[in-house]
């Protein structure tokens, strides 16, 4: 018999989290890395190709079992999608599309158009869903604060990266001044939160801290492929990026004491991020240093990535990954 159907049926389907779709982000995000060392250092394409590739295969396993999941649990995925935490994060199934669409714009234009089109006005939707869902609820303040709030609204400035390729210019534009204004809206919300309220956040959530990395470094990528420059903005996002990786950094010692799991991921597209942000900044202005530093984050990112998806591969297959809270 084969373990495939075992592995479906199994009870840990029902507590497969929504957040797993943050490893199509960290795979995808580690293919537009290496497609933009391509086109800036002349790297083998090819890398890039087979990362975003994968990133989509990812998807598409991630989306059966949870689909499966929705199937067989619709209670569980209910009652998820309406959690105060994982609602933050469910919006990573539609920034996985537009990461997968940004990384096939080449390879596979027509199937990127769909992709990006279906994930950039999903993401919108949601985005506008998510903020009525925080100025309505009661039982979301303060405490529910996290990072990742940053996912649903301030994930549209991904939708500019492939906007010119394969989908409108204009949308990009609409989907880059939504998330930039909410991620000046939010940052001294998540700020606050981080620094000043009374009750810590769990330490299950911790990694999420990496997540302030991704909007100045995504922000800066997009704001570039929009105007083809590397402005001021451009810089003042650049910097923001650098703060909060060495932030992450300072961090470490406090976050090795986190357990293995999902959360994990968080770790990853963030640094993916931050390295194709150092590449581009490398390419745009040659200053002296830039080389070495956007070696070193990709080299990072890339050691990130493969030990984090090995950890959640063996997690998988021992059964030791998704349990009940």
């Amino acid at each position: 018999m084969s373990s495939t159907p075992a592995t479906v049926s199994s009870p840990s389907l029902k507590h497969l989290p929504v957040s797993l779709f943050a490893a199509v982000m960290g795979v995808g995000g580690l293919g537009l890395s290496y497609r933009r060392a391509s086109l800036v250092w002349g790297w083998p394409p090819a890398i890039g190709l087979w990362l975003s590739l994968l990133a989509g295969v990812i998807y598409l396993i991630i989306a059966g079992a949870y689909l499966t999941k929705a199937i067989r649990y619709p209670e569980t995925v209910r009652a998820e999608l309406q959690n105060p935490f994982a609602m933050t994060f469910a919006p990573a199934i539609t920034v996985g599309m537009l990461i997968v669409a940004t990384g096939l714009a080449e390879a596979a234009p027509a199937l990127a158009s769909v992709l990006w089109w279906t994930g950039a006005v999903a993401h919108l939707a949601i985005t506008v869903g998510v903020l009525n869902a925080w100025m309505t609820r009661a039982d979301i303040g303060v405490a529910q604060v996290t990072p990742a709030w940053f996912i649903p609204v301030v994930g549209n400035v991904i939708t500019p990266l492939a906007a010119a390729r394969v989908g409108s210019v204009e949308v990009g534009w609409l989907a880059f001044g939504v998330g930039l204004g909410f991620w000046v809206a939010l940052l001294p919300l998540v700020g606050f939160r981080l620094v000043l309220a009374e009750q810590p956040m769990p330490q299950k959530l911790w990694p999420s801290l990496a997540i302030l990395i991704a909007p100045p470094a995504i922000a800066l990528l997009s704001l570039q492929a929009l105007t083809g420059d590397f402005s001021v903005t451009g810089r003042v996002l650049w910097a923001m990026a650098l703060a909060f990786t060495a932030l992450l950094l300072v961090a470490v010692p406090r976050l090795r004491t986190v357990p293995f799991g999902v959360p994990a991921w968080a770790y990853t597209f963030p640094l993916t991020a931050v390295a194709s942000a150092a590449i581009a900044v490398d390419g745009a202005t040659g200053a002296v240093g830039y080389r070495v530093l956007a070696l070193v984050l990709i080299v990072l990112a890339t050691v990130v990535v493969t030990v984090v998806g090995i950890r959640t591969l063996d997690a998988v297959l021992r059964r030791r990954l998704f349990l009940p809270e």
